[in-house]
C-alpha cells in the first residue's frame, strides 16, 4: 500500500503519469509489427516479415538512444519537469500521426516519437529517484521503482484490449488515436501532481570538468550524424555490385547506420568515466560494466514485438472458444477469417517451398496464412468464418505477470531483508538474466512439440514463455533503474538515466537484427536456441563479476 510514511505522496502521479505513457506506446507497439506485414487492401503497408523487423527494431532502438540526450539536457539546461512534458506532448502528436495512412505520416511519427521519448523517459526516473532520496523513504527505493514498473505495465496490459477493440471496429486509425489520447492524459496527470515533486527538480550546479560537457554533447551529435550517414553509404560504395541489392554490413542500411553513430556515444560516456574523481569511478564502472552485460538481456526481450508476435500469429492456436468468444465478440476482441477454399491445408508443404527472387519465402495472396499449418476439421467451409483472438493480445500476457508477480517480489525481497538476507541490486540482475534465459527454452520446446510448425501451437506455450520471462524482467528492468539512481553522480544522474537506456537502445537494435532472420531459420528451434545461447553467455559473464559488483555496493551502502 503506498502511504506517505513510507513513500512520497509525488509516487503516485508518476506511478500514473507513466501508466498513461505506457498505455500509448504499448498500444502503438503491438499492432506496429502487424500493421507493417498486414496487407494493403486491408489498411496495412504488406512489407515481409524481415523489413518489418528491420523497421521495428530501428526504432525500438533509435526511441531508447535519444534519451541520453534528453537527460543531458535536463541535468543541465532544461530540467526534469519541462522536459517530461515536451517529451509526452510530442509522442502524443506521433501516435496521432500514425492515423493517417500515409508513409510520410508514418515515418514522420517515428522521428516525433523518437524525439518525445528522449525527453521523456530518463527524467521521469530520475525525477522518481530524487523523491527517494529524501532519509525517510531512501530505504524504500527499490520497492518505489518495483511499483512505478507495476504501474507501467498496467497500462501496458490494458491497452491491448482497446487496440483490438478500436481495430476491429473502427481500424488502424482508431487505435493509434487511442494511443494519443492516453499519452495526453499522462501529461494532464503530471500537470496535475506537480506540487509534489517540484521541490526535487533541482538542477546541481556542475562540476568545473562538467562545464564543457553540453559542448562536447554537441560535438557527439555531429560527430554522431557523419558517422551514421558513413555507415549509410560506403559499405555499399565500396563493396556494392551497383546492382539494386545494397551491400551492408549488419543486414541492413539502417543497422550498420545505427552501430556507427553509437560509437561516438558510446566514447562520450567513456570520457565520463576517465574524467570522474576517485570516489565517483568505482560506483560508474561498476554501472557501466551492467550497462554492457544487460544489451543481450534487451535484444531477447524486445522481440515480443516482433518474433514472439510472429510466432503468435502464424504458428499459435488463436481460436477463441465459443463461451469467449460470446463475451469477446461483442467487444471486439475477436477478428473473423474466411477461408477461400477447403483445401489450403495441403499446400502447406509447398507454401513452405515456394521463395521469391530474394530467396524469401513467397507470400500467397489466395488464401489466409494462419489456415497453412491449421487441422483440416478446424478449417471452416467456405462462406463461413472462424473468430480469432486478436494478435496483439498475448502483448498483454507479459504485463499481466509484471502486475501480478510484482506484489509478491516485493513482499519476497522484503522478507528477505527483514533477515539481513536481501540480494544486492546486481544479484538481483544476475538472477533476471539467469531466468530469462530459461524462458527461451519454452519455446525450444513448443517448436518440438509442434513438428516444428507444422501445426498450431498452443497458446499455452507462449504464455509461460512470457510468464517466466517476466519473473527475469523483474529482477532485472526496475533494479537497473534503480541502480542508476543508486550510483549516479547526483549531478548527472538525468545522463546516465540516458545511459542505461543506450544498453536498452543497443538491445532492441540487435532485437531487431536477429528477428530479421527469422524467416532464414527453417527450423525456427535452432533460432530460440541461438536466444538461449546469448541469454546464458550475459548470466555467465555477470555471475563472474558478481563478486567484484557486490563490493561496490556494499562499500557505498547502497
Amino acid at each position: 500500500m503506498i502511504t506517505e510514511s513510507k513513500y512520497p505522496k509525488g509516487l503516485f502521479f508518476l506511478v500514473f503519469t507513466e501508466f498513461w505513457e505506457r498505455f500509448g506506446y504499448y498500444l502503438m507497439i503491438g499492432i506496429f509489427t502487424l500493421y507493417m506485414i498486414t496487407d494493403p487492401s486491408k489498411g496495412g503497408f504488406g512489407w515481409d516479415n524481415g523489413d518489418a523487423a528491420d523497421v521495428y527494431g530501428t526504432f525500438i532502438a533509435l526511441a531508447y538512444l535519444t534519451p541520453f540526450m534528453g537527460g543531458l539536457l535536463a541535468d543541465l539546461k532544461l530540467g526534469y519537469r519541462f522536459s517530461i512534458t515536451l517529451g509526452g506532448i510530442l509522442m502524443g502528436i506521433g501516435y496521432c500521426m500514425l492515423a493517417i495512412p500515409e508513409k510520410w505520416a508514418f515515418y514522420s511519427a517515428l522521428g516525433i516519437m523518437v524525439v518525445g521519448n528522449g525527453f521523456f523517459k530518463p527524467n521521469i526516473s530520475t525525477l522518481l529517484g530524487n523523491l527517494f532520496n529524501d532519509e525517510r523513504y531512501r530505504h524504500n527505493k527499490d520497492t518505489g521503482y518495483n511499483i512505478f514498473y507495476m504501474g507501467i505495465n498496467l497500462g501496458a496490459f490494458i491497452c491491448n484490449f482497446i487496440a483490438a477493440i478500436m481495430r476491429n471496429k473502427i481500424g488502424w486509425s482508431g487505435a493509434f488515436l487511442a494511443a494519443g489520447i492516453g499519452m495526453f492524459i499522462g501529461v494532464i496527470t503530471f500537470w496535475v501532481g506537480m506540487k509534489h515533486y517540484k521541490h526535487v527538480d533541482v538542477r546541481k550546479e556542475p562540476s568545473p570538468q562538467d562545464k564543457p560537457l553540453l559542448m562536447r554533447f554537441v560535438k557527439v551529435l555531429g560527430v554522431g550524424a557523419a558517422f551514421a550517414a558513413l555507415g549509410w553509404i560506403i559499405p555499399d560504395a565500396i563493396w556494392g555490385d551497383g546492382g539494386e541489392k545494397a551491400y551492408t554490413i549488419m543486414g541492413s542500411k539502417s543497422t550498420d547506420a545505427f552501430f556507427m553513430f553509437c560509437i561516438p556515444v558510446i566514447y562520450f560516456y567513456a570520457s565520463i568515466f576517465k574524467n570522474a574523481n576517485i570516489e565517483e569511478k568505482k560506483p560508474l564502472g561498476t554501472m557501466f560494466t551492467i550497462f554492457i552485460i544487460v544489451v543481450l538481456f534487451w535484444a531477447i526481450f524486445k522481440q515480443n514485438g516482433s518474433a514472439l508476435t510472429t510466432y503468435a500469429e502464424y504458428y499459435t492456436d488463436r481460436e477463441a472458444p465459443q463461451t469467449i468468444t460470446a463475451i469477446t465478440g461483442k467487444l471486439g476482441f475477436s477478428e473473423k477469417l474466411v477461408p477461400e477454399n477447403k483445401e489450403v491445408n495441403q499446400l502447406d508443404e509447398q507454401f513452405r517451398k515456394i521463395k521469391d527472387e530474394n530467396g524469401k519465402p513467397k507470400k500467397c495472396s489466395d488464401y489466409p496464412a494462419y489456415f497453412k499449418n491449421l487441422e483440416a476439421e478446424k478449417i471452416p467451409a467456405k462462406g463461413q468464418s472462424l473468430s480469432l483472438v486478436n494478435t496483439e493480445i498475448f502483448q498483454s500476457v507479459n504485463p499481466f505477470f509484471v502486475v501480478v508477480l510484482t506484489p509478491l517480489l516485493i513482499a519476497f525481497f522484503a522478507f528477505m531483508r527483514r533477515r539481513g538476507r536481501e540480494p544486492t541490486t546486481a544479484s538481483k540482475i544476475a538472477y533476471g538474466l539467469l531466468i530469462s534465459a530459461l524462458s527461451t527454452l519454452v519455446m525450444v520446446f513448443a517448436v518440438y512439440f509442434t513438428g516444428n510448425g507444422m501445426s498450431k501451437a498452443s497458446a499455452w506455450w507462449l504464455i509461460c514463455c512470457y510468464g517466466v520471462v517476466t519473473l527475469g524482467e523483474l529482477c532485472l528492468s526496475p533494479m537497473g533503474l534503480s541502480m542508476v539512481s543508486k550510483l549516479s553522480p547526483v549531478r548527472l544522474t538525468a545522463l546516465m538515466m540516458g545511459g542505461w537506456s543506450l544498453a536498452t537502445s543497443i538491445g532492441n537494435k540487435l532485437s531487431g537484427v536477429l528477428a530479421k532472420n527469422w524467416d532464414k531459420f527453417d527450423n525456427k528451434a535452432n533460432y530460440f536456441w541461438l536466444n538461449f545461447g546469448l541469454l546464458l553467455l550475459a548470466t555467465i559473464i555477470m555471475f563472474l563479476l558478481l563478486k567484484r559488483l557486490n563490493k561496490v555496493f556494499k562499500e557505498g551502502n547502497y
